[in-house]
């Protein structure tokens, strides 16, 4: 019962999520420049990647303690109106102490981004949903809590990052913005949480290349 209010929510937030611009004629590459300007760690999205990526995803935190936050939205082409499928969204967040907390057997190569990682690949529709807890902001500094995300996409031969997640209902996010402007990368990492009992669900929607340098257009 519970799982059905959450999928009827799911939809009725994303009915009323929308994106708007004009379609932009078939990318064309771009020679020796990286997509994105280049990422530090985005390229460990790549590390434990599942060889099949589901459209839903549920993450580690989904069963430790924390708010339990579901993350859902579409992926559009470039202009903001098509929905693009078979787009990999890789994640990395902070528990809810706020510390990327590795877990024993890890990977080396990623313990910097802690055990609560994963990946969605969009569906035919170019929808995806996050199944997660609210990461808790970095202790004792002024940054806000956020979910990190790189995308590869197809037809890009690297993977580049878009704005992280953030909230609007964190005291410490606009503080941070003052002094550390948008870039909008993809369309804004703000959301606003809606609550249903004890889940909180976000909507997130990218736009493919917005605001990415280097993107062939």
């Amino acid at each position: 019962m519970k799982k059905l209010v959450i999928c009827k929510i799911i939809f009725l937030y994303t009915l009323l999520m929308s994106c708007n611009g004009q379609i932009n004629d078939k990318p064309q590459s771009v020679a020796g420049k990286p997509v994105g300007g280049g990422c530090d760690g985005c390229e460990l999205m790549y590390i434990g990647m599942p060889g099949n990526i589901a459209a839903i995803d549920t993450s580690p935190g989904w069963y430790e303690k924390g708010q339990k936050l579901v993350v859902t939205g579409t992926v559009f082409q470039p202009g903001g109106k098509i929905p693009a499928p078979d787009v990999v969204i890789y994640y990395w967040q902070t528990d809810d102490d706020g510390y990327y907390s590795p877990k024993p057997g890890m990977d080396q190569r990623v313990k910097r981004h802690g055990h609560i990682r994963g990946w969605v690949k969009t569906d035919a529709n170019g929808k995806y949903t996050i199944r997660t807890i609210r990461p808790a902001p970095y202790p004792n500094e002024a940054l806000p809590a956020h979910i990190h995300l790189s995308i590869k996409e197809p037809g890009i031969a690297n993977e580049y990052y878009t704005d992280e997640i953030n909230f609007d209902d964190d005291t410490l996010l606009i503080p941070h913005f003052k002094k550390y402007p948008q870039e909008n990368r993809g369309g804004s990492g703000v959301v606003t949480v809606l609550r249903k009992n004890d889940l909180q669900i976000a909507g997130h929607n990218i736009i493919l290349g917005l605001n990415i340098p280097n993107y062939p257009r």
